[in-house]
């Protein structure tokens, strides 16, 4: 399967918004408004096909706590069992490394898939400041089955 991983362009946006959202109607992945992928386009990380999207992944930067989330992680179903998702969330660790990210965190309704990729499970109450910033706003709040994974990230040259 060939495939380009790259950062998107801004008329990348509504294949974005369109493939999160079909994606939530399964209740798999949250909600995101057309303004939310815009202003945070920057972020993410797209996978093509031919020319076509079938996949992506952000990594926000969370504060100054060395901390970032992996967010609105998704390939179309079409295109899932073919390592996709792995090459996302590989170039999402990657990108963190280069910015110095020493730890990266996902609320999801896949742990299993993170825990894969050397995630483990924490308690969400370690991550008081996205609950509050983020989640407090989602109409899942506060009885999100979303599990909270972390992953710790080795130092260059450490």
């Amino acid at each position: 399967m060939q495939y380009i991983i790259e950062k998107p362009q801004l008329q990348d946006a509504e294949s974005i918004y369109q493939i999160i959202n079909e994606t939530a109607k399964d209740a798999v992945l949250l909600v995101r408004s057309r303004n939310y992928i815009y202003e945070n386009l920057r972020d993410f990380w797209v996978i093509r096909l031919q020319k076509k999207i079938v996949g992506c992944c952000a990594l926000h930067l969370v504060g100054w706590e060395n901390l970032a989330e992996i967010k609105s992680f998704v390939v179309l179903k079409k295109y899932r069992k073919h390592g996709l998702g792995s090459v996302l969330i590989q170039r999402c660790i990657q990108e963190a490394e280069e910015l110095g990210v020493q730890r990266i965190f996902a609320l999801t309704f896949i742990p299993a898939f993170f825990k894969k990729k050397g995630f483990k499970k924490i308690d969400k109450k370690h991550l008081p400041h996205k609950i509050w910033a983020e989640c407090i706003n989602c109409d899942k709040f506060p009885d999100c089955n979303e599990e909270a994974m972390i992953l710790h990230i080795k130092k260059r040259g450490g």
